[in-house]
């Protein structure tokens, strides 16, 4: 963790204490210790008049170092003696040495004051910024609340309305805004910054502006009856909008502690919620997320040998469809030049209105300014040949599933496009050795799979084969983090990592259905779980072309344990598509509303009738708990094969994999996390009894059962694995 402050006093009396703990100066146990210091030393020095805090490098300080929350989680961290008694940070070091001492203090705030840092700003007497510093307390967002104060003072600076909703969407405020809403004094250029604070410093001492105390500010917060109105607000939204989660209302509760009680019992109450919230499965899960989404662009024998990636520029795309439209999307808004090639004039008009029609919605959404529209609309050209592929430095290809279409796609491509010229594919599901097969240049062959719509979906996988050089690698990492994608690196197999695993989802869900089960109570019950969507209406979704396309895939790769179901070809003879077309197995409405289709049971029946399946009444009675376990358990189980294969190099890209290109709730972790809190062992034994009772989709594979004997995590390193068993 390391980290420090240090302490330099001018002629004019005021002393800096400076941050300092690169890259974003966050707070560690030692930098807190520290500061304490600092301020001791200022306040008992009679050289010092005033204290201005500030972060070295033009940022103020990120917040509390999360790398400590393990040790924090285990109790460890209170050896430091930061804790020694309840409250230490956010009462003995902000509220008794910070906020009350007879030195005012002024916040210098640069670039970035998040979470604990914001919160270092808030007990300083004044807050100057830049007006491009980001100030917020995104802690919800790691399953716990504010914990250095942020819950008392934020509200009495800002108002409750708006403190609530920088708390619960943790969503930071820039510098013009902050000083709007009153969190900070004064905006000023960056270079003044310093002079500006130590000025502001002065005058507060002189009693030529407002010594204050956020703690015992009472303008902002609105009268008692009117507050309880406004937290009862929120807690019904923060209710609809995260059904599973605890930590928001507990949020509201300290907010409401703190405005009845005064604000030194809400202190109180947000260190005791905020130790017991630490210690949560919530708060385990989604910090798994937090670092298992920074660690994706780390990929050993990659990107440590030390390669730099080229300079791209221009890139073209071939299929103008949604996927095609999405992905120029999303390369133009970030500054690249896109030429999207179809192979009609009707098709290409089509694709170039998808994309303008994308930009446009970022319009009304005012995301994108109309001269930025304009702009961005230049980088974007139509073709309908090879001929300008001459100067690009990569082409995405992302036409339909047919692997003889896109052998003969990359054929081409070899013939028009320079020698350095990345060549990429979109598919979603056919290994690449097969698209390539025509061609010698394997080398640069790579996979870069988005997930629908493309320019919203924040995941690229990005496939290797075994002849796919680093470089190339290096390369497509650098787009996705230039046009804000979280990148994952996985190896060459049908499905990839996503896709994959998550096969089994689908075919699982029409299992139970063939067996008696309702399908409304299925995509209610995974839901209910935290999935965007279940999967019938997931099924309707992307459509039951696409549906049937992967699903062959599959069943052609993986025929042994691969659920053969007739539901949606029966129901696509009857012209049912999903969606599109208003009916599959939910009808639409004009607003694309969905409600359930009695018809659907007649096409149930059909099924079991040609696959020779007989309604099991126990099926209509499953538990929630019970569907939750039977669709996703196979996928836990296809996840520990993709692991155990060397697909992903960490259980913990899987994990983020299955949160951001499928929608698996980033409370529980991941899929590979929520595997290891049930528990290998129990998984193992449920679907062992299934496969018995159903037959081979259910059975656990060789990983699983290895760990299961031994009562071990399923994401463990491989080679700790491969030596203990």
């Amino acid at each position: 963790m390391g980290g420090t402050t240090t302490i330099s006093v001018g002629s004019d009396g005021v002393a800096i204490i400076t941050i300092i703990n690169p890259p974003v100066n966050s707070l560690s146990f030692e930098v807190l210790n520290s500061l304490k210091e600092s301020f001791d030393q200022a306040l008992q020095r009679d050289d010092v008049k005033a204290i201005v805090v500030t972060g070295a490098k033009g940022k103020f300080s990120g917040g509390f170092d999360i790398s400590a929350f393990g040790a924090l989680q285990e109790g460890k961290a209170m050896t430091t003696g930061l804790a020694s008694k309840p409250g230490y940070v956010s009462i003995d070091i902000l509220s008794d040495t910070v906020e009350a001492a007879k030195k005012p203090s002024v916040a210098a705030i640069d670039g970035l004051a998040l979470g604990g840092g914001l919160e270092v700003a808030m007990a300083c007497h004044a807050r100057i910024a830049t007006s491009t510093a980001q100030l917020g307390l995104p802690e919800l967002q790691l399953g716990i609340i504010p914990g250095f104060g942020g819950t008392q003072r934020l509200p009495r600076l800002v108002g409750l309305a708006k403190a609530l909703e920088m708390m619960l969407t943790s969503k930071p405020v820039r510098g013009e805004e902050a000083h709007n809403l009153g969190l900070v004094d004064a905006i000023v250029p960056g270079d003044k910054l310093l002079e500006n604070a130590r000025q502001l410093a002065l005058d507060i001492l002189a009693r030529r502006k407002p010594w204050v105390s956020s703690l015992y500010r009472t303008d902002k917060i609105e009268p008692l009856g009117e507050a309880r109105e406004i937290l009862n607000f929120a807690r019904a939204q923060a209710r609809r909008q995260a059904p599973n989660l605890q930590h928001p209302q507990v949020c509201i509760d300290v907010i409401e502690e703190g405005v009845v009680s005064g604000p030194r019992a809400g202190l109180l109450k947000e260190y005791e919620e905020f130790q017991v919230l630490l210690r949560s499965d919530t708060c385990k899960s989604l910090i798994n997320v937090f670092f298992a989404q920074r660690g994706t662009t780390k990929v050993p024998g990659v990107t440590d040998l030390g390669l730099k990636p080229r300079q791209i520029k221009k890139v073209a795309i071939l299929g103008g469809g949604l996927m095609g439209s999405g992905i120029a999307t999303a390369l133009v808004l970030n500054g690249y030049e896109v030429v999207l090639k179809e192979v009609n004039q009707k098709f290409l008009d089509a694709g170039l209105g998808r994309v303008k029609a994308n930009l446009t919605s970022s319009v009304k959404k005012g995301k994108l300014t109309q001269e930025k529209f304009e702009k961005t609309m230049s980088r974007l050209k139509g073709v309908l040949n090879y001929e300008s592929f001459k100067d690009m430095d990569m082409v995405i290809e992302a036409v339909i599933e047919n692997v003889s279409l896109k052998q003969q796609i990359f054929s081409d491509l070899e013939k028009y496009c320079s020698p350095n010229c990345i060549l990429a594919s979109n598919t979603s599901t056919i290994d690449l050795n097969l698209i390539g097969e025509k061609t010698k240049s394997h080398d640069r062959i790579i996979g870069a799979h988005f997930f629908s719509p493309a320019h919203v979906m924040p995941l690229l996988e990005i496939v290797r084969t075994s002849k796919t050089s680093p470089q190339t690698v290096v390369d497509l990492l650098d787009v996705g983090k230039k046009i804000r994608k979280t990148p994952v690196v996985v190896g060459n197999c049908t499905g990839f990592a996503v896709n994959r695993m998550f096969f089994p989802y689908t075919q699982a869900a029409l299992l139970l259905v063939e067996r008696g089960a309702d399908i409304y109570k299925i995509d209610r019950a995974i839901t209910k779980f935290g999935m965007p969507m279940g999967p019938f209406r997931l099924c309707d979704l992307v459509g039951f072309g696409v549906a049937v396309a992967t699903g062959s895939q599959f069943v052609f790769n993986f025929p042994e344990r691969t659920y053969k179901s007739m539901l949606i070809p029966l129901m696509q003879e009857d012209k049912r598509a999903g969606e599109t077309t208003r009916k599959g197995f939910y009808l639409y409405n004009d607003r694309r509303k969905a409600s359930p289709d009695p018809e659907i049971k007649k096409y149930i029946e059909k099924s079991r009738e040609i696959s020779g399946i007989s309604v099991e009444p126990k099926f209509a009675k499953l538990s929630d708990k019970d569907i939750i376990e039977m669709v996703f358990f196979p996928v836990v189980n296809e996840a520990c094969r993709v692991y155990a294969e060397g697909i992903a190099v960490k259980a913990a890209d899987l994990d983020i994999a299955g949160v951001m290109g499928m929608g698996f709730p980033p409370y529980r972790g991941g899929i590979m996390f929520w595997g290891d809190s049930i528990g290998s062992k129990y998984i193992y034994e449920r679907l062992n009894e299934w496969s018995k009772m159903y037959g081979e989709f259910f059975k656990p594979c060789d990983y699983l059962a290895q760990r299961a004997a031994l009562g071990a995590p399923l994401s463990s390193p491989l080679d700790q694995a491969k030596s203990r068993l």
